[in-house]
C-alpha cells in the first residue's frame, strides 16, 4: 500500500510540474510574440513624438511666414492676429490628422466622426461660434482696431489682440481684459481714439465773491501756456452755469487722444494753483445761518 500512495504521489507530482512547464513554454511563447509589438508600438509612438515636435517647427515657420507676407501687404494688425489664430488651429488639426493616420486610423472616418461631433459641439457651443462670427464682422466692419482705446459698459483699455473668439483689452494700470467677440460685435462701443483729435470740458466753480473777469482770463492764459492744447482749432471760456453756491466756467479746447488724460489732469492742477495764488474761491458746500434781531 505505501509502494502504491508513493507512486501515485510521485506521478501527481509529475503530472503537475509538466503542467507547469507547459504554462511556460506557453508564457515563454507568448512574451516572444508581445516584445516584438511592444518594439514596433514603441517605435510608432517615438516617431509619432517625433513628427509632433518637427510638425511645430514646420507650422510656426509657416505662421511665421504669412505674417511677414501680410505685414508687407500692408494688412491691418487685427486682421493678422486673427488669421494667424485660425491658420494656427487649422494646422494643428492637420498635423494630429496626419499623426492618427500613422498609427493605421482611417482618416476619412475620423473626419466624418469629427464632422458629426463638431455639429453636436456647435449646437452646444453656440457662443463660440457667435464669438467667431463677431471676430470675422469686427475685421470686416472695423469700428476698432489694434491700438484703439475703446469703452464697452464698464469695460474699457487699449487693444492689445484681436483672437479667433475673444478680444485683449489692456487697461490703463496695466491689466488684461479679454472681451468675447460676439459681445463687441452686437453690442454699442464707444472708440476714444479713432479721430485724431479730442474735444476737453472742464467745469470749475468760482464763488460768488470772486471776480469772475479775472477768472476767465486765468484760465484762458492757462490754455496758452499748455502746449499741447492744438492751436488750430477752437476754444473757449463761458460761464456754464450759475449755480446754488458758485459760478461755474465751461473750458473747452481740443487735443490729441493720447495726450487726453495728462492734459486733463494737469490742467486741473494748474487751476487749482493759479487760483490760490490769485485769490480766485473754489467753493465747497456750505450752510450760512444769518441770524435776525
Amino acid at each position: 500500500m505505501e509502494m502504491e500512495n508513493a507512486a501515485e504521489v510521485m506521478d501527481q507530482a509529475t503530472a503537475e510540474i509538466s503542467q507547469a512547464v507547459e504554462h511556460l513554454s506557453r508564457l515563454d511563447q507568448y512574451l516572444d510574440e508581445l516584445l516584438p509589438k511592444l518594439l514596433n508600438f514603441g517605435i510608432q509612438v517615438l516617431l509619432a513624438l517625433l513628427t509632433f515636435f518637427i510638425g511645430q517647427r514646420i507650422i510656426r515657420l509657416i505662421r511665421k511666414l504669412i505674417r511677414r507676407s501680410l505685414e508687407r501687404g500692408g494688412a491691418d494688425l487685427g486682421v493678422i492676429q486673427f488669421l494667424d489664430s485660425v491658420m494656427k488651429a487649422l494646422l494643428y488639426m492637420i498635423l494630429i490628422l496626419a499623426i492618427v493616420s500613422k498609427f493605421g486610423v482611417d482618416t476619412t472616418s475620423v473626419i466624418a466622426l469629427a464632422g458629426s461631433a463638431g455639429l453636436t459641439l456647435g449646437l452646444a457651443l453656440q457662443g463660440s461660434l457667435s464669438n467667431f462670427a463677431g471676430g470675422v464682422l469686427i475685421l470686416v466692419l472695423r469700428p476698432f482696431r489694434v491700438g484703439d482705446y475703446i469703452i464697452q459698459d464698464s469695460l474699457e483699455g487699449t487693444v492689445s489682440e484681436i483672437q479667433m473668439f475673444y478680444t485683449h483689452l489692456l487697461t490703463l494700470d496695466n491689466r488684461m481684459v479679454v472681451i468675447p467677440n460676439g459681445s463687441l460685435a452686437n453690442n454699442s462701443l464707444v472708440n476714444v481714439t479713432a479721430q485724431d483729435k479730442r474735444q476737453m470740458d472742464l467745469d470749475v466753480g468760482i464763488s460768488y465773491k470772486s471776480d469772475l473777469r479775472a477768472a476767465k482770463v486765468l484760465l484762458e492764459k492757462l490754455m496758452d501756456q499748455e502746449e499741447r492744447v492744438m492751436e488750430e482749432e477752437s476754444r473757449m471760456v463761458v460761464v456754464a452755469e450759475l449755480a446754488e453756491s458758485s459760478v461755474v466756467l465751461k473750458i473747452r479746447f481740443w487735443v490729441r487722444p493720447s495726450d487726453y488724460w495728462p492734459v486733463r489732469w494737469d490742467m486741473m492742477e494748474q487751476i487749482k494753483l493759479t487760483f490760490d495764488e490769485n485769490g480766485i474761491e473754489i467753493p465747497y458746500n456750505q450752510l450760512d445761518v444769518t441770524i435776525r434781531q
